[in-house]
């Protein structure tokens, strides 16, 4: 049986309908990857699913028992709470166990019920591993506070915490909304590796390509307001959709010509009297729907008019950058010159933000030299739309830039006509910006970064609320721009093919320089990470390792303490088990239930800590 099925469901805005009657049904391990493009409706789709919003029509219905965690892609609550009330509230039910279970071994005055009640709640939700398990999601997420007040945080960092706080409850059925925005890309591959490697259910919208072929199995693509499956990766994905809409273009044309013939014949039929005429009646219509189909596809269209560019771009000499005692830019020297196309990678809160602020201008070094070439003129894409104004209408917001647009081949188009390039059609035109769609102000956004030919462009994090299509209009465009280009992105297929040198922040103020894109990065780093040493030592050195043998050999005394590593471990498990069935018998007195369940916990942590050094001599030995 389906962990979750959508029957018929509909829904509509303003007379628009954005889908109608689509079924959907996911079982136990499951990966469904949605896609589509802006503004189809994947956002509300998910929404229905999770109950969150009400459908026109049809019905969403879950397996008994079922426990769902929801991810949106702008997570909410109350501004006093802090990181700990959010992450352990009473909806995490194992968080709540856990917490009782506790109360009861530090209360003198808790009955031998209450105790019993605590273990066999422990029991039923497994949850003695739920502090490792706590540690391991907020460490990898970067959560290392819990005090700090929700109105403090950051729009990434809420998105972090709501992630840790849905995993911790250890649902059966995942639906999660651009799960990979706001993180950095340790996180991004943890979670990735999080997700694949357990049976997880799971929905997801997601445009970060690499995320959805290593995670999903499956992807549904919404697209004029009907879903299709494919089973496969994205390549296979784009193979059968590209199919699909061959198919659809033959259809078309051939029901349209149809139509014609039917036309004459509604036109001479009387009033239908006959079941023969009123079946062609409901076959005219059926076949007008399908005739009046729209398959033009707007795309979104880059076209902008290069601006001359001079050998220098930027250069920083000795440029070093410091908060209180944290150094963010330490003693950073590079010349940056046409062509360039720099990546820039590191955890967050090690300097990426600052380095960008220093180099467009927005903030001063405290020590150093930054000296812009003479003619670069810099486009600056940031994450926060904040250089929007949200009052204006979106033609006011151009028009304030340039009433003319010039484009590649020297013509002039009007602000009008660019918009519609941006996929602003002239009804939208005259929107509010701040009713607009996250994915439109970010259009907005690059439109008046763009409209001013720059020859120095600084993106950051130019991917989060696109659509994957729209992602493939924006990176065929840096492909082809020739003058400098520093991205900071998530998004490893986007790094990957617009970047060929990567500027690394190690911490503490340290940038590292290294030639290739992400995953050649990643690889050299994996490989270092086997063998560190192996870099530094003399050729001669080498060959007489690997003719030795690259296996590190333990001493006697390991190999000892790795054959009694295992008996412990062993001994410490059986203890362990028999103490957890002694707790549920219930003939233990309160005292007793106090000192087993104290035990239990001392037992966990000696397993933890022997397999932990069992795992490291296993690796040598």
């Amino acid at each position: 049986m389906n962990y979750l099925s959508a029957d018929q469901i509909s829904k509509s805005y303003n007379d628009r309908w954005l889908f109608k009657n689509l079924t959907l049904g996911i079982s136990a391990g499951e990966k469904f990857a949605l896609v589509g493009e802006n503004g189809t409706g994947k956002t509300t789709l998910l929404k229905i699913l999770t109950g969150e919003l009400a459908s026109d029509s049809g019905t969403v219905s879950f397996r008994d028992g079922i426990r769902l965690g929801y991810l949106t892609q702008q997570p909410v609550a109350e501004g006093h709470l802090s990181i700990k009330d959010i992450l352990f509230d009473d909806s995490n039910e194992v968080a709540s166990a856990v917490m009782r279970y506790e109360a009861c071994i530090h209360n003198g005055d808790t009955s031998p019920e209450e105790m019993q009640a605590a273990l066999e709640k422990m029991e039923e939700l497994n949850a003695w591993e739920f502090d490792s398990k706590v540690n391991e999601i907020t460490s990898k997420l970067g959560i290392t506070t819990f005090d700090q007040k929700f109105s403090t945080l950051s729009g990434g960092q809420r998105k972090r915490i709501f992630m840790a706080k849905m995993l911790l409850q250890d649902p059966n059925i995942l639906i999660m909304d651009e799960p990979t925005n706001h993180l950095d890309l340790e996180a991004i591959e943890w979670l990735e590796n999080y997700l694949s490697g357990q049976n997880i259910t799971l929905i997801m919208v997601t445009h970060d390509r690499y995320f959805l072929d290593n995670v999903a199995n499956t992807i549904i693509e919404l697209d004029n307001g009907k879903l299709y499956t494919y089973k496969g990766n994205y390549a296979y994905f784009l193979e059968k959709k590209s199919e699909r809409e061959e198919i659809l273009k033959v259809e078309v044309s051939k029901a349209r010509n149809l139509l014609k013939k039917e036309l004459e014949w509604m036109r001479r039929q009387p009033k239908a009297r006959g079941t023969k005429a009123k079946y062609r009646i409901e076959a005219f219509h059926d076949l007008k729907d399908k005739a009046s189909q729209n398959l033009k596809k707007e795309r979104m269209e880059l076209d902008i008019q290069k601006t001359r560019q001079g050998g220098k771009i930027i250069e920083l000499y000795n440029v070093s950058k410091s908060f209180g005692e944290k150094k963010m830019v330490d003693d950073f020297s590079y010349v940056f010159k046409k062509k360039d196309r720099i990546g820039i990678v590191g955890s967050n809160g090690v300097g990426k933000s600052t380095f960008l602020d220093l180099l467009t201008g927005k903030s001063k070094p405290d020590s150093g030299e930054i000296l812009p070439g003479q003619t670069t003129k810099l486009g600056y894409f940031t994450q926060e739309a904040s250089e929007l104004n949200p009052d204006h209408r979106v033609i006011e917001e151009v028009k304030a830039i340039a009433e003319f647009i010039s484009l590649t081949d020297g013509t002039q188009i009007s602000a009008s006509a660019f918009l519609e390039l941006f996929l602003f059609p002239p009804e939208k035109q005259y929107n509010i910006i701040g009713k607009l769609s996250g994915g439109e102000k970010k259009r907005l956004q690059l439109l008046k970064v763009l409209i001013k030919n720059p020859n120095f462009l600084v993106l950051d994090e130019p991917t989060n609320d696109f659509d994957i299509e729209t992602l493939n209009v924006l990176e065929d465009f840096l492909d082809k721009f020739t003058g400098c280009l520093v991205l900071v992105s998530h998004d490893r297929y986007f790094m990957d093919h617009l970047v060929n040198q990567l500027f690394v922040f190690e911490g503490n103020g340290k940038i590292k320089v290294v030639n290739g894109n992400y995953s050649d990065y990643k690889l050299n780093k994996e490989e270092e990470e086997v063998s560190p040493s192996e870099t530094k030592k003399p050729i001669q050195e080498k060959i007489d390792v690997e003719e030795a043998g690259t296996k590190k050999k333990i001493s006697f005394a390991e190999k000892k303490e790795h054959e009694s590593l295992e008996k412990e471990i062993d001994a410490l498990e059986k203890e362990k088990q028999a103490l957890i069935e002694k707790l549920s018998s219930g003939a233990l007195e309160t005292e007793e239930l106090v000192n087993c369940s104290k035990r239990i916990k001392e037992l966990t942590d000696a397993i933890d800590s022997k397999t932990l050094r069992w795992l490291e001599l296993e690796e040598f030995g």
